[in-house]
């Protein structure tokens, strides 16, 4: 509900945009064609990431079904939380080094590098987790069959 919320406001923006850009370029004048133009850029840049980011979220969302369905999702339940909800460093450094065993074991299989994935995001390491599972999507998508 709240991603249609936001899809639907940024929809709203991003016409608004456009209209923006389409009034400076209907000015005439070299300054408001010139930052029409470059106005007229935004809602496309804006549509571009949208759909890449929801794109990448359902994509991450069916891999997480599939490891919950094949029992390989990384179980911190029991791990020690900060009082903001975060892992307790130490514990997010142990799965870490346990998990990274795992994927240096068959570093080609999605599930693992799914794995590591999110134990890098666990352990605070967001550019690398992203990275990892860009790489566990891509490796998934070449191993299914056409």
């Amino acid at each position: 509900m709240t991603i249609v919320l936001i899809l639907v406001l940024l929809s709203f923006y991003i016409l608004l945009l456009g209209s923006r850009a389409i009034d400076l370029m209907k000015a005439g004048t070299v300054v408001g064609i010139g930052l029409g133009a470059g106005v007229i850029i935004l809602p496309f840049l804006g549509v571009w990431m949208v759909v890449a980011t929801l794109r990448a979220g359902l994509t991450h969302q069916r891999l997480a079904a599939m490891m919950r369905e094949q029992g390989r999702e990384l179980d911190v339940s029991d791990l020690p939380r900060r009082p903001s909800g975060r892992i307790e460093r130490a514990a997010a450094d142990e799965l870490f080094a346990t998990v990274k065993a795992e994927w240096e074991a068959a570093p080609d299989d999605w599930r693992n590098t799914y794995r590591i994935a999110r134990a890098y995001d666990y352990a605070g390491d967001r550019g690398r987790a992203r990275e990892m599972m860009k790489r566990a999507v891509a490796q998934e998508k070449a191993g299914r069959t056409p």
